[in-house]
């Protein structure tokens, strides 16, 4: 059927319209004359059309239709009201099933056209980052709060520049489609000025400034609470160090080739971008070696807030070491968004969109 009415297909769910129309038939059989199937008939062309393809849901409700038919007729109520009543009770049921089975149909073509909109302004707004500049090899994954839309609030971005090579991750405060609008400008900032700024605090002045001119054109939440957490990283030529410019954004992890794992807090803690009015010294970047075979991985809060059902949030840096071995940055982030899931499964709905960005130095 349509993808709404396709997540409803699991097995027990295909096969239940049939089992009810089985237990009608039994119930009927082995009950007295004034006691009737007609409830589980009625019930299965329901569920029928709720789940099930407008051929299957025909089937169901014209073997419904028939039974209830048959057994009216072969107890000898055709003519009394109470057979009447079962009959009509089954047909009304089928109409209900064919009616709420096309307005399903309906509502998933619309969700699949508002799905591929989305997913192309995602592709366009944030393609995905080259799987291989110089002797760096990057993987990245993106899962929006807003699933029907696909699309959020969280960025991440990797560019060869003159300079080196260098990384950006950010998360806009808000998600879904009212964060779109800066992240494309966080996205246009950084692609244009990540090239001409040699100096990595001038870079992220250029963002501070660029989203500051973003604030201003919005309202007054957004001119007053408007900022966005972000993180940039710059790779050397060589890519044996590693600078770090962390404005108010979860830390990065380096897990090193035997599977440790180092948490890069930052040596002093800033501002996110778009409140550098509020004043203050920015902190320089911090420093680090990157060992062959290391591998860098970034993340939003959407994967440190997640909780198990404990409340608990989730660690990357206790987590990730008995994952291994995570011998490419695909393996890193498949790995974290598999542990992911075992820890959400029986916590609340996420509500926060994640990005996760994984490079390793080979």
């Amino acid at each position: 059927m349509d993808t709404v009415t396709s997540s409803w297909s699991a097995p027990v769910v295909r096969w239940l319209p049939g089992a009810l129309l089985l237990g009608g038939l039994v119930f009927d059989a082995v009950t007295p004359v004034q006691y009737t199937g007609d409830p589980f008939f009625a019930t299965a062309c329901v569920l029928a059309g709720a789940t099930q393809g407008l051929r299957a849901t025909v089937v169901t409700c014209l073997f419904a239709v028939a039974a209830i038919v048959l057994l009216t007729v072969g107890e000898g109520q055709i003519g009394d009201h109470r057979g009447i009543a079962n009959v009509i009770t089954v047909v009304v049921a089928v109409a209900v099933a064919v009616g709420v089975n096309r307005a399903l149909e309906r509502y998933g073509r619309r969700l699949a056209t508002v799905r591929g909109v989305s997913e192309a302004a995602q592709r366009a707004l944030m393609p995905a980052p080259p799987t291989r500049i110089g002797p760096l090899g990057i993987a990245a994954r993106y899962d929006a709060a807003a699933h029907e839309a696909r699309i959020g609030g969280d960025v991440y971005a990797a560019q060869e520049t003159p300079f080196g090579i260098r990384l950006l991750i950010g998360d806009v405060r808000g998600k879904g489609m009212g964060a779109v609008g800066a992240v494309a400008v966080l996205l246009g900032a950084f692609r244009e000025a990540a090239d001409d700024e040699p100096d990595l605090l001038r870079l992220a002045d250029r963002l501070d400034r660029a989203l500051d001119r973003h604030k201003e054109q919005g309202g007054d939440e957004t001119r007053f609470e408007g900022f966005t957490t972000g993180l940039l990283a710059e790779y050397t030529p060589d890519c044996a160090t590693l600078r770090l410019v962390n404005r108010g954004h979860p830390p990065p992890y380096l897990i090193t080739a035997d599977g440790e794992v180092r948490t890069l807090e930052p040596t002093t803690p800033d501002l996110p971008f778009g409140m550098q009015g509020l004043g203050g010294v920015r902190s320089a970047p911090d420093e680090t070696d990157v060992p062959r075979g290391a591998t860098l991985l970034l993340v939003t809060d959407g994967v440190t807030e997640s909780r198990d059902r404990h409340g608990t949030f989730y660690d990357p840096a206790s987590r990730l070491p008995a994952l291994g071995p995570l011998p490419t940055p695909h393996a890193v982030v498949d790995a974290l968004r598999a542990d992911l899931a075992v820890w959400t499964a029986h916590s609340p709905s996420d509500t926060d969109d994640r990005a996760m960005l994984a490079v390793r130095r080979d």
